[in-house]
This record gives C-alpha cells, structure tokens and sequence, in this order.
C-alpha cells in the first residue's frame, strides 16, 4: 500500500512541475492577442515604409537608370523575356471615351502612331493613371509638345503628349488621378487631344491592350509583356476596381464593423511606430544619433543583442 502510495505521489508531483500553473497559462493567452496586433501593426508600418520607398525609386529593379530629360533612352537595354504588369489601382488619365486615332502604321504619314489620340477639350484635366515618379516634364515645339513622362512601379512608363499646361515637375511623386497636366494642342498636332503611350523599358505596347477607353476600365488585373510587342491578359474582372472587386469578401460577414474598427485602430498604432530601414555602412550607433534615441533603446525594442549585427535592408522600430 504504501509503495503505491510514494508511486502515486510521484507521479503527481511529475505532472504538477511538467504543467504551466495558472497563472502561467493566464498570461500566455492573454500576451498571445497582444503579440498578434504587434505583429499587424509592423506589418502595416513595413508595408507603408516598402510603398513609400518604391515610389521614390520605381521599378528600381527593371530599369538601369533615372534620366529626366529624355524621353526613350533604352535603346541599348535587353528586354525581359516575360514581365507581368499589375493594372490595378489604375485611374483613366482623362474622362473622355472618344479615341480618335489608334496605336499602329499611319498610311498618311508613313510612319508608326506609338501611341493613341483621346479626344479632349481644352484645358481639360489630365491624371496620373497609376502611383509613380515623374521622370520627365518637357516642351517639344516639333513632337510631343508639352509632354510629361512617368514610371510606375509596375514597371510601365506612361506618356502624356500635347499638353497645353503642367501642372506637375520633375521627381515629383505622385498618386494615380493626381492632375498632371491640362490637354491641348501643343507640338505636332492637328486640335485639341491628349497623346497617350505606354512603355516597359522603351518598348512600346499598344494601350488599348491595357486600357478600355470606352468603358473607363483597365481590360484586366495584370497584363504580361512578353518579348516585343507581345502580351498576355490575366485576370479579367467585372469592372470594379481592386478595392471595389473585394468589398464583398473583404465586409460580408456579421464581424464587418469589428474588424474595420481594429483596422482602424492598427492603422492609428502603425502612426505611431517609427522603424527604419538600414543602409549599407550604417551601424546602431549612426541610426540612434540620427533619430535621437541611444544604442540601448534600440537593441532594446527590437530584441536585439550585444552581439547581433545589423544588415542592409533590415527593419528597425527606433519608438
């Protein structure tokens, strides 16, 4: 009896030190809620520091270089065999449907109309149609008169010809529908339209494959460019924008209200955390001198050690 007694007890002593206490459990389940909002809350702040920085350099990875005074300037770069463009997020650069001249051979003049004519009045607004950097912001008394170029980080160069106003300059970034320019007839041209070309490394595509002028829409969510001229649509969608195309998924559910308020509130939190992406030479040091903060609070707030060594293009919360 009393050998089974000691087994027993041991047995349960083994179970009560292999097993969390109570209070131990309590605080795990509620650290667990708190971990996963930090997690969304630096997730949203990289993904603001990642947008705004490919702004500032768009396309950084397909283009070799930044020119602001010439339009095409590829001519000696290879093309990708196969680039897939995101078309989404777009905004019609005017509100027009009438396109009066298509891309393709002019008979008349002998030569290739690289892009399309869009009808316009005078002086009406012209937008961005997609997120980017304007690399150019020119005046062509013989060609495109006032034009303005710019790269998106779809890896697209949009081109806006004939303008009869700027309203916009060079490296400035900008977000799809800013107001760029005002249409005219400026440069070579017969009246009042807007000269609309698109480009991936200088190569031209023909924007009706990309763009639905008569419906105000993009033809699809991606187009892939593959080699000259060539291209696949992918994605096809109802004509609603992403935002729109999603609101149903995204909010039909009985947690709608919930889940946009924590949004919300994750989006208010991701103000207030600061990080910083690193660069090369860059050391704990240099980056707590620069923000005002010290060594200590850094390692401190990103769980680093004495010994941890930091690397170019790694997050650093620094508050």
């Amino acid at each position: 009896m009393l050998k089974n007694l000691l087994k027993t007890t041991a047995f349960a002593a083994c179970i009560a030190l292999a097993a969390p206490n109570a209070s131990a459990q309590d605080l795990l389940a509620r650290q667990a809620p708190v971990d996963k909002k930090m997690r969304a809350v630096d997730s949203i702040a990289i993904q603001k520091l990642l947008q705004t920085e490919e702004l500032e350099d768009p396309a950084a990875e397909l283009y070799p270089n930044w020119n602001d005074d010439q339009i095409n300037l590829y001519g000696g770069v290879a093309l990708p065999s196969e680039y897939k463009i995101d078309l989404r997020g777009f905004c019609m650069p005017t509100t027009n449907r009438i396109v009066t001249s298509n891309y393709g051979y002019r008979p008349r003049f002998r030569r290739q109309h690289k892009g399309i004519d869009i009808n316009a009045n005078k002086g009406d607004t012209i937008r961005a149609a997609f997120d980017g950097k304007v690399r150019v912001v020119d005046y062509q008394p013989s060609g495109y008169g006032n034009v303005v170029v710019i790269r998106h980080p779809n890896g697209l160069e949009t081109v806006y010809g004939h303008l009869s106003k700027h309203l916009t300059k060079r490296d400035k970034v900008v977000k799809a529908g800013d107001p760029i320019g005002l249409a005219g007839d400026t440069g070579f041209s017969f009246g009042t339209h807007l000269h609309f070309e698109t480009r991936l490394l200088g190569e031209y595509i023909d924007p009706a494959k990309l763009f639905d002028f008569a419906n105000q829409d993009v033809t699809g969510d991606f187009y892939v460019f593959k080699g000259r001229g060539r291209g696949t649509l992918l994605g096809k969608h109802d004509g609603k924008g992403e935002a729109d195309a999603n609101e149903e998924v995204r909010y039909n559910s009985s947690e709608s209200a919930a889940a946009k308020a924590q949004a919300k509130r994750d989006a208010q939190q991701s103000a207030r955390t600061r990080i910083h992406k690193v660069k090369r030479g860059e050391t704990l040091s240099s980056i707590a001198r620069r923000h005002g903060t010290t060594v200590a609070k850094l390692r401190r707030i990103n769980g680093l050690r004495k010994s941890s060594k930091i690397r170019p293009g790694q997050i650093l919360k620094y508050s």
